[in-house]
C-alpha cells in the first residue's frame, strides 16, 4: 500500500505543473493586439513634371499632408476678403469720434481700429510673401458677409449722437458676424497655418466684441 501512494505523488504534481505552466502561458499573452491605426494600402504621390512617381506608406503620407501647408485658393480669397472686409470697419470708426456721443462707443471704435489696422497690413504681407495679388479684380462688396451697403453708410455719416451711436453698433456687430463666419469658412477649407491662426484670432475677438456691443445696446 506504501508503495501505491508513492507511485501516485510525482503523477499528481506532474498535473500540477502542467496546469501552471499553461496558466502562466495564458496571463502572458494579454489581449490580441488591435490593428495599427497607421498601416494602410501604399499611397501613389505623382511626382513634378519629369519626375517619376513615387510610392509612399499610409504613415508617411498623413506626415507629409501635416507638414505640407501650402496655401489653396481658401486661404488667398480670405486674405484679400478680409482686407477688404476690415477696410469697411476702419472706415466706419473714422466716422465715430466726430459723431457719437458715448464714450463707450468711442473706446470700442479706438480698439476696433487698433486690432484691424495692424491685421491688415499682415495680411498684406501675406499675400506678397507667396507671390498673389492684394486684391482679385471684380470682387464684389456685397458678396461678403456682414458688409455695410452703400445706403448703410451714408445713413451712418449722417446720424450724430445716441442715434450715430446705435446705428454704429447695430451695424458693427452684423459686420463682426460676417467676418467670424468667413473665419470659420478658412479654417474648414483653407490649408496655410498662418492663415488658420488669423482666423482663429479674428473668430476670438470679435465675438468678444460682439458680446460687448449687444451690452450697449
Amino acid at each position: 500500500m506504501l508503495h501505491r501512494r508513492t507511485l501516485r505523488v510525482p503523477v499528481a504534481l506532474t498535473a500540477l505543473t502542467a496546469l501552471t505552466v499553461l496558466g502562466l502561458g495564458a496571463c502572458d499573452s494579454g489581449p490580441a493586439p488591435g490593428p495599427d491605426r497607421a498601416s494602410g494600402p501604399p499611397v501613389l504621390v505623382p511626382g513634378k513634371p519629369g519626375d517619376a512617381n513615387r510610392t509612399l506608406s499610409a504613415q508617411e503620407a498623413a506626415q507629409q499632408r501635416a507638414d505640407d501647408d501650402t496655401p489653396n485658393s481658401a486661404d488667398v480669397e480670405y486674405a484679400r476678403m478680409m482686407v477688404e472686409h476690415h477696410s469697411q470697419a476702419l472706415e466706419m470708426t473714422g466716422l465715430v469720434p466726430d459723431r457719437a456721443a458715448s464714450a463707450q462707443v468711442r473706446k470700442v471704435a479706438e480698439r476696433i481700429a487698433a486690432a484691424q489696422g495692424p491685421e491688415i497690413d499682415v495680411l498684406e504681407a501675406w499675400l506678397d510673401e507667396h507671390g498673389r495679388a492684394r486684391s482679385a479684380e471684380g470682387h464684389a462688396r456685397h458678396a461678403m458677409p456682414g458688409m455695410a451697403t452703400g445706403t448703410q453708410l451714408r445713413e451712418l455719416r449722417a446720424a450724430r449722437g445716441k442715434a450715430f451711436d446705435r446705428l454704429f453698433l447695430t451695424l458693427m456687430i452684423t459686420h463682426h458676424e460676417g467676418a467670424i463666419t468667413m473665419a470659420a469658412d478658412a479654417k474648414a477649407q483653407g490649408n496655410n497655418l498662418r492663415i488658420e491662426e488669423m482666423a482663429d484670432d479674428v473668430i476670438a475677438q470679435q465675438t468678444s466684441e460682439i458680446t460687448r456691443m449687444r451690452r450697449m445696446l
